[in-house]
């Protein structure tokens, strides 16, 4: 790149920015507040997994007040959950408890059941509504 030509490349950008710097601020805002969106749904869903880990821990180790507290906590957000954390939270519930068994005074039995349920609602409300598609179809 030659000197000489170093001032005029200059000119030329800022022109570029002065003329465009509402659509080129409005464009650094978008991103900004992407990456925070984004950060923030990770914070959440991290801290979804400490909750319930958390849960188990506190539960399992004899601490039944402090378990009771995270479990109405994780229950009071289990409607909202996406099928995947609800997932997640099943099969690791799953390998404590044996769901043959009836234990209503355990903590992480009922809250087993509790997301199997919520897993059972979805899955017909899907079926349903995927029924109702075929039948537009025809």
């Amino acid at each position: 790149m030659n000197c000489t030509n170093a001032p005029r490349i200059v000119n030329t950008l800022m022109r570029f920015v002065r003329q465009h710097r509402f659509t080129l601020l409005f464009m650094a805002l978008l991103v900004f507040c992407s990456i925070m969106v984004i950060q923030q749904y990770r914070a959440r869903q991290t801290r979804r997994v400490e909750l319930r880990e958390a849960f188990i821990l506190l539960y399992t180790g004899g601490y039944s007040n402090e378990a009771t507290v995270l479990y109405n906590h994780l229950l009071r957000d289990l409607e909202k959950l996406p099928n995947k954390d609800l997932v997640d939270d099943w099969q690791r519930t799953v390998i404590i408890v044996d769901p043959a068994a009836n234990q209503p005074d355990n903590l992480i039995w009922k809250y087993y059941w509790t997301v199997r349920k919520e897993m059972e609602k979805r899955s017909e409300d899907s079926i349903q509504k995927a029924r109702k598609l075929a039948q537009d179809e025809k």
